[in-house]
């Protein structure tokens, strides 16, 4: 999905480029998720926005 998805989608919000509340909310629940010796569920594609992978 990409940032504006999220955006619009969870918080029903127009998307603004220089927000970064998509970033900060990826990276607390990749903490929350991953452990230190398990492969990332959260994937960042580069230029597109994240792709959850499932186990």
């Amino acid at each position: 999905m990409t940032r504006t998805m999220l955006i619009e989608a969870i918080w029903d919000y127009n998307f603004d480029p220089g927000t970064n509340v998509v970033d900060v909310h990826v990276s607390r629940l990749r903490a929350k998720i991953d452990g230190p010796d398990d492969s990332p569920m959260i994937r960042t594609v580069r230029g597109s926005g994240y792709r959850l992978d499932a186990v």
